[in-house]
């Protein structure tokens, strides 16, 4: 239903009158990456040469309806989906005055400094947003937001408020937000800005993992219900809290970010995330290094209390719960130095080298990647 909602608001979008004022843009990726080790793999690549992962492109279109009311639709068709077309966005804006806008629709998620346009390379130097720190594992809303600017004491003021939810595919399974609302403000003078964000919802997630849906079949089974509940996401409590700022002085970018998201009651991992970037422009050229640091504390009290199961018969159902709780546990760096050339109004290329070393496992891992980001 969400899907097909999705298409009939972009049809509205398109079907407008002949005096409609409808504005298209676009913008695309193109990248090739591998990784330097045999077996070694890093967001979607290996040591094959991959042309597809991170390539993408899209189509926005935009139409002004008259009387304050617009509608925007972005479709895009990502490489390691095959390209097949998608609604990212697809909304309704209505103007209430110059400094107010309501809209209404699939949204994306403002979790991120960079959330509005993540997607879009060339907004930005890197070859990707820091995924230590963009990785919560969806992008999206259904729901209405308003955004408002002003000046407030000297500093240009941007907030964005928004209600709503979401069910779809997220990185653990299919999940569903319910009750979604937050807001991010940001504040910017002359070269310099500050960012906050709070957001919370109540989550509920079927897992695509079989081993925990099997677990928590075996728990309910045996009489252990308190055990996994602790485990399942069913209307839990979720929370993001974000605050960055960044420096833009002449020829010098500096920008960081921090955040931390919980679950209450589920395995999922006390997770905080934070990346420092340093660029500077000579020219067309923009040498960049950034680096990005990983905790995601697992929950050993969820287990804790049970450990004298280990020495009855449901002994595989306590250490499948250990197991399961502790792959949660994430500690990992990784640095990132790179090279962006703006060799046309609209394009830009870059060549970035990653290192990602796993902190638990002392393994590293490093990743090439090479490509062309545009705007049309």
């Amino acid at each position: 239903m969400i899907k097909k909602s999705l298409i009939a608001l972009a049809i509205a979008g398109l079907a407008t009158p002949a005096f409609a004022d409808i504005t298209i843009n676009g913008f695309a990726s193109i990248k090739a990456g591998m990784t330097m080790g045999s077996d070694e793999e890093l967001y979607g690549y290996t040591d094959n040469l991959d042309f597809k992962n991170e390539s993408l492109m899209a189509l926005q279109v935009r139409s002004d309806l008259g009387e304050k009311l617009s509608v925007t639709a972005q479709m895009m068709g990502r490489g390691n989906e095959d390209f097949d077309i998608g609604f990212e966005w697809a909304f309704l804006s209505y103007h209430l005055n110059d400094n107010t806008t309501i809209n209404a629709g699939r949204l994306r998620a403002p979790f991120y400094k960079y959330s509005e346009y993540m997607d879009v390379g060339y907004a930005y130097d890197w070859s990707r947003v820091p995924r230590s720190v963009y990785g919560l594992g969806f992008d999206n809303i259904e729901g209405v937001s308003l955004y408002r600017t002003g000046i407030i004491g000297g500093f240009d003021s941007t907030i964005m408020a928004m209600i709503g939810g979401y069910n779809g595919t997220t990185g653990l399974g299919d999940g569903k937000l319910e009750g979604f609302y937050g807001a991010s403000w940001e504040l910017s003078r002359d070269w310099y800005n500050f960012r906050v964000a709070y957001y919370t919802a109540d989550a509920t997630l079927t897992f695509a993992n079989e081993s925990v849906n099997n677990l928590l079949a075996g728990l309910n089974g045996n009489g252990l219900s308190a055990l996994a509940s602790e485990i399942s996401f069913d209307k839990d409590k979720g929370t993001f809290i974000g605050i960055g700022g960044g420096i833009d002085r002449e020829n010098l970018v500096i920008v960081a970010e921090f955040n931390r998201t919980e679950v209450e009651n589920t395995f999922f991992a006390n997770r905080d995330n934070y990346f420092v970037s340093v660029a500077y422009r000579l020219g067309s050229v923009t040498p960049y290094i950034s680096y990005e640091w990983q905790r995601h504390d697992a929950k050993p009290e969820i287990y804790q209390p049970f450990q004298n199961l280990a020495a009855t018969p449901l002994a595989p159902l306590y250490f499948g719960t250990v197991a399961t709780v502790q792959s949660q546990q994430v500690e990992a760096d990784t640095l990132n130095i790179g090279l962006r050339y703006d060799f046309h109004p609209s394009a830009a290329f870059k060549l970035q080298y990653t290192s990602q070393k796993n902190k638990l496992t002392d393994d590293t891992v490093g990743l090439l990647v090479a490509g062309v980001d545009l705007v049309f």
